[in-house]
């Protein structure tokens, strides 16, 4: 009698261990961290965008400087984007070439952060409202695309950039155009 009362248990945490294992995959049993997007495959959006600390203007031309590069979304209300900004700063140092875009922040705070916990970005964008990122599909901080050295977006990460994400995801796709350009 006993035996049967352990059935529904057992049952129970198999369902529960299927289901937590989904959730981390989609129907096809990918990563839901890689979100497809729209972009994969295009040109980053066209649009004037302005330097955090002078107001200078970039253009498209910014994302084509001939090597790839990581254009991270991030903020200062986003503790997500806190825990991945050491290893940013670590990427950084190893010379990958990080462009920053603070989403929809308040530009004092912003410049407060990287002053206090280093700026791995070679530039860093203000997207105040968020116009930029809803051109690029972002759905929240941080995000991370990988862009190729003619400004052509590779793959796009929802999530913080870590050194297991380095390392298995981003890494690989980083390496490889390096060695097309």
């Amino acid at each position: 009698m006993k035996k049967k009362l352990f059935i529904p248990l057992v049952l129970f945490l198999i369902v529960a261990v299927a289901f937590f294992v989904q959730l981390n995959r989609n129907a096809q049993g990918e990563d839901i961290k890689a979100l497809e997007s729209a972009l994969v495959g295009k040109p980053v959006p066209e649009k004037a965008l302005t330097d955090l600390f002078d107001n200078k203007t970039y253009y498209k031309t910014l994302f084509q400087q001939g090597k790839p590069l990581l254009l991270n979304v991030w903020a200062t209300w986003c503790p997500t984007c806190y825990a991945e900004h050491q290893f940013l700063n670590k990427l950084a140092q190893q010379g990958v070439i990080i462009i920053g875009l603070d989403y929809k922040d308040e530009s004092s705070k912003a410049i407060k952060w990287l002053k206090d916990l280093g700026n791995p970005y070679q530039v860093v964008l203000k997207d105040e409202k968020g116009s930029f990122g809803l051109d690029l599909g972002v759905y929240g901080a941080p995000e991370t695309f990988i862009v190729d050295g003619k400004g052509v977006i590779h793959y796009r990460l929802a999530g913080d950039v870590n050194e297991k994400v380095w390392t298995e995801t981003l890494k690989p796709i980083y390496d490889k155009l390096s060695e097309q350009q």
